[in-house]
């Protein structure tokens, strides 16, 4: 629906701030999903994926949010803002998050190398880890 009405995605945004925290989620899932493809259609709700949900108890939001954060401009101050929370959830208890914080971290020291010791420490830790896809993500991001 929303490929063929972009206008659409005011509605989607609209469904972050939900009280439904399934909704929530399913909205932040879409949004993601679509910043891949049409970053500029989700640029003006960006905000969203740096405010308070980036601290959601629900792990499914929480890996949308570590997704999304690289495809996007930032200010210095949102840049800031983005790198916390990739930070924070790089040590997050579920492993896909972990897994994605730590590729979007990566992502993110290309523009700012003072992340490169903490990511290069991860990776190390990844890499040690019995878990297959902390593993996996270490490899790729190397």
């Amino acid at each position: 629906m929303i490929n063929k009405n972009p206008a659409l995605v005011a509605d989607l945004a609209a469904l972050a701030g939900d009280r439904d925290p399934l909704l929530v989620m399913r909205a932040y899932d879409l949004l993601e999903k679509i910043a891949h493809e049409h970053t500029a259609w989700i640029e003006p709700y960006k905000h969203l994926f740096i405010g308070p949900h980036a601290a959601s108890e629900r792990w499914e939001t929480r890996l949308q949010i570590v997704r999304a954060l690289p495809l996007f401009s930032w200010t210095a101050a949102q840049r800031k803002r983005a790198e916390t929370i990739l930070l924070d959830n790089v040590t997050y208890p579920q492993t896909f998050v972990r897994a994605w914080a730590l590729d979007s971290l990566a992502t993110f020291s290309a523009k700012n190398p003072t992340l490169l010791p903490d990511v290069r420490r991860y990776i190390t830790q990844f890499a040690r880890s019995r878990s297959k896809a902390l593993q996996a993500r270490a490899r790729a991001i190397q």
